[in-house]
Parts: structure tokens; sequence; C-alpha cells
């Protein structure tokens, strides 16, 4: 570990590899369907591992304006190759560069940022914790390694970036309170998932009814909306999985539909089956 926070010779030619294989790596966690609602999907998304690889790169950089431009060129070089590898195999095409706008303010920032090393990086990935950890509380045990990573670097960046042992003890305190607070927080609010659900086809009345087969995922229900003066199913989602909802008409028949639940969407197919 030591190695790896200071005792690397990092060329440019070793960090163009690296900015290579980290964003080919990247695109491929992106391309895979199966990782999905996954750790692995992490890195495409958020901050976490980019910060881990920021820090290598300045830990091991000759000067403070070396590793001001090592990041940039890393971050400039790993982020448009993301969405370039990415390009064939999305039915947004060239229209994924779109999200590249939000990388570009980071990648600049990068040159500022190659002279503060700690705190901001620290507060980042504490974000990135709170981020996932509801996720994993929600879609057990999906997501897991990603909290870990977090709680992980959260408490060795200050113990390998610096020498000296009291701001090293000052650094790990600061991360252990902030993994303790956002731990205590997100148990003490757990995650629910509040959307609505449509049914193609079907008129929902006052007397429609609606109710899931299995209430550990959470609750649905008929209700009366004002804003658009008309009843519809809200749910309440406690908990990702498939499960069966049940839709009872006005005339009192029963419909089922089998539901996928995740963090943030849902998919809902009717069964052949009818009571």
């Amino acid at each position: 570990m030591k190695k790896l926070f200071g005792d690397i010779n990092l060329t440019w030619k070793k960090l163009i590899i690296f900015a290579v294989i980290a964003g080919a790596y990247t695109a491929l966690m992106a391309i895979i369907p199966c990782l999905l609602f996954t750790s692995f999907i992490a890195i495409t998304a958020t901050f976490e591992a980019w910060i881990f690889f920021g820090i290598i790169i300045i830990m091991n950089s000759k000067s403070n304006k070396d590793a001001a431009l090592k990041c940039f060129v890393f971050f400039l070089i790993s982020q448009p190759l993301v969405y370039l590898l990415q390009v064939p195999f999305s039915r947004m095409g060239w229209g994924l560069f779109g999200y590249y706008k939000n990388w570009i303010i980071w990648t600049i920032l990068c040159l500022p940022m190659g002279y503060l090393i700690l705190f901001p990086m620290i507060l980042l990935t504490a974000y990135q914790y709170m981020y996932y950890l509801p996720s994993f509380m929600f879609a057990y045990p999906r997501y897991l390694l990603v909290c870990l990573f977090c709680i992980f670097v959260l408490i060795i960046y200050p113990l390998y970036i610096f020498n000296n042992k009291k701001i090293r003890i000052a650094g790990v305190i600061i991360s252990t309170v902030l993994i303790i607070l956002i731990t205590v927080y997100c148990f003490m609010n757990p995650p629910v998932y509040n959307t609505t659900i449509g049914l193609d086809g079907e008129k929902i009345t006052e007397k429609c009814k609606a109710y899931l087969e299995d209430s550990k995922y959470g609750k649905v229900e008929v209700v009366y909306e004002e804003g658009i003066d008309d009843y519809l199913i809200h749910a309440e989602f406690i908990k990702s999985g498939v499960t069966t909802m049940i839709f009872e008409n006005s005339k009192g028949e029963k419909e089922r539909y089998r539901l996928n639940i995740e963090r943030t969407t849902y998919d809902l197919d009717k069964e052949e089956v009818r009571d």
C-alpha cells in the first residue's frame, strides 16, 4: 500500500496508459447489462474511484505543478474515452457526450485540486458513501462493495498521505466521525422509493384497490390526487426485488402484475393468470 502512495515512478507514458485503461474499464462496466444496479456501475457515475485514481497520481508526482498537470491530462484522456467506447453500444449514440459536460468541469478543477489533497477528497468520498449506503440498504447485498471501498479509502487517505503523526491521527478521526454520522443518519432514515404506477387500459376509480402480495417490499394503494383531479396508484417501496401487485377494478375483478423494484425505477408486466 505504501508503494502505491508515493513509490511509483509515474512517467507521462505510464500516466497515459493508466488513463486509457481507466477509461476503457469504465466504459466496459457501463456496457455490460448485468452490472446495472451494482457496485461495478458506480465508477461510471460517481467520484469515489476517480478520487482514488487522482490521489495516486498526486502522491506519485514530483511537485504540486506536476500533480496538477498529470491529473488534468489523466481526466482529459480517460473521460472522453469512457463515452467514445460506449457510442456503438448505446441507443443515444453520440448523444452520450451530453453527459461529458459535467466531467469537463471536474477535469478543469484538477488543476487547483492538484495542490489540495486531503480535505476536499475526504468530503467528496464521504458524500459518495452517503449516496450509496441507502442504495445498499434498499438493495442488499448490492452496492456493498462500493460502500466498503468508500469506508476503506476514507481511513487510508490520511494514513498514507501524511507523515506527521498528529495530522494522520486527526485525519483518521475526522474520517471515522464522518463514517459514523453518515451511517447512523442513513439507518435512522431508511430509504423509501415513492412513485406512482400507471396501468395501460385501466380506468382507476375510488372503488379500485391495489396491494402487494408481499408487504416486505412496501405498499401500494389507490389514492385521489388533487393536482390532476383523478385517482392513481401510489407506491412506497422500501426494498428492491420481484413481487406481485394485485389490482382489483371497480367490478371486483383481480389482475396480477409482476413488479420488479429497483432503487429509483420499476418494471411492471401483466401476468397471464387472472383470478
